[in-house]
């Protein structure tokens, strides 16, 4: 049950309209002005407010300005006559969430404060968690209750305050670089480096120097020594994102760091040391890797000594309203859209997407919306997915029915997962397995097209 206080100077209206708002469940306090509805602002924990625009004393406005130094993120509704939109457009633009112009019906006027309602009650959902969160670590861009997410949670509580090794697992874009984050900022290492490797980005010979620096002149273009991503760490913490990746002959090297925590540079004789907590992810079962060959198995017990494991976002959708509500808080920062809210519908279309590019998706999928939205307020028709962008019916020949070439018993999923997968490789090919390249054609991002590879075991042809 929501809490509400409406405010207006006509004791009739505000008989008649508290006695709806009970009838629909709501809890109702009442109040003649803006002073008397301040002081139950003051002791009541309310949900939204309800106020005329024209009251004596003090006026809608003013009453609005009063209630955000109170409670900022309390919802008010301004209702106003049509001759006064443009003061209630003020109202807006001060923090109000919403207004209704006189004659409106009690239809229009519920949807409009229960929109309001389950806005706040999400907001203070969110905010509730993360203080409840942050309160016991600093887990800064980690938002969700599931009992997924509190394990691991409880599992950053427990090996932060250790330099024991930590192996990230998820699939891409489940926010495996927040937990490597998050263990270094609840580490003694703390107020050391955190220095982040995306070992996918690079080729072996860079990677090599990436990791461990390079001597003048160990290779062409090697104009002065340049220290490595392990001697920058230096008393902290490395990420090395995407280790799967690695080449076997560069593992060797990696675990003599593991192991005696030493290397040279590339070109260089001297032994350097550090004291470098090493945490790495992949979206790859490692293990799968050693069993192929891949991976070294001394260097996957080596990083593999505390196992965090990422559910995707489709296991974890009880999360999905804290998580719309605190990208929606930081892109309405960013963007300067103080009111910018979720509508009821948007909310339920995101609970039934599949989200196979998981929080990374969905945070894309927000910030699109929020850019895009004609007001301040996202729809179902704003988080839409991205449609794939597909030929023009012509391309399969005048008049051609598809449908004549297939078994009258064929499987829907049959069918849909052969046309991907042919889908997918044809692009692959003509992007000569770019996958940045082959995404842009398909019209789905590299993370997604990457999930779908995986799905399909396609590997880039040799």
């Amino acid at each position: 049950m929501y809490s509400i206080l409406v405010v207006d100077d006509e004791p009739n209206y505000l008989v008649v309209l508290g006695e709806l708002l009970r009838e629909e469940g709501f809890e109702v306090y009442t109040a003649p002005g803006g002073k008397e509805g301040l002081e139950i602002v003051r002791e009541v924990d309310l949900d939204l407010v309800v106020t005329d625009m024209q009251m004596p004393e003090i006026d809608g406005l003013a009453f609005l300005q009063e209630i955000k130094n109170i409670n900022a993120d309390l919802p008010v509704i301004i209702i106003t006559a049509h001759a006064e939109v443009e003061k209630a457009v003020t109202a807006m633009q001060a923090g109000a969430f919403s207004y209704l112009a006189k004659p409106f019906s009690n239809d229009e006027l519920v949807v409009t404060l229960n929109k309001a309602a389950q806005h706040y009650s999400l907001l203070r959902e969110n905010i509730r968690l993360r203080q409840e969160i942050q309160g016991k670590n600093n887990f800064a861009g980690m938002v969700g209750k599931n009992s997924k997410m509190l394990e691991v949670y409880e599992l950053i509580e427990k090996v932060a305050p250790t330099s024991a090794s930590v192996l990230i697992s998820g699939e891409s874009g489940t926010g495996k670089e927040l937990v490597a984050k998050a263990i270094h900022m609840n580490s003694p290492r703390e107020s050391q480096p955190f220095i982040t490797v995306n070992c996918a980005a690079l080729s072996d010979n860079l990677l090599e120097s990436e990791l461990f620096g390079h001597e003048k002149g160990a290779f062409t273009g090697a104009v002065g020594m340049r220290k490595g991503r392990f001697e920058l760490a230096n008393n902290g913490t490395i990420f090395l994102d995407e280790v799967g990746e690695i080449p076997l002959a560069l593992q060797s090297k990696l675990l003599r760091v593991l192991q005696e925590k030493s290397f040279e540079r590339v070109g260089g004789t001297k032994t350097l040391s550090v004291d470098v907590r090493i945490i790495s992810a992949s979206n790859k079962d490692l293990k799968e890797e050693v069993g192929l060959g891949n991976f070294r198995e001394d260097l996957f017990y080596r990083l593999n000594v505390i196992h965090v494991f990422l559910p995707p976002l489709r296991e974890r959708m009880d999360d999905m309203p804290l998580l719309a509500d605190y990208f929606i808080e930081k892109f309405s920062s960013q963007l300067g859209k103080a009111n910018l809210h979720m509508s009821a519908e948007a909310l339920r279309l995101l609970l039934t997407l599949p989200w196979e590019g998981n929080v990374r998706e969905l945070e894309n999928t927000i910030e699109r919306a929020a850019i895009l939205c004609d007001n301040d307020t996202i729809g179902p028709e704003d988080v839409q997915p991205e449609s794939v962008h597909v030929q023009d019916s012509s391309s399969w020949g005048e008049g051609v029915d598809i449908l004549q070439f297939l078994p009258a018993d064929v499987g829907l999923n049959d069918v849909l997962y052969s046309i991907e997968e042919k889908l997918l490789n044809r692009a692959l090919d003509e992007a000569a397995y770019v996958q940045a390249h082959a995404a842009e054609r398909l019209g789905i991002t590299k993370s997604l097209l990457q999930y779908k590879m995986k799905k399909y075991g396609i590997k880039k042809k040799a």
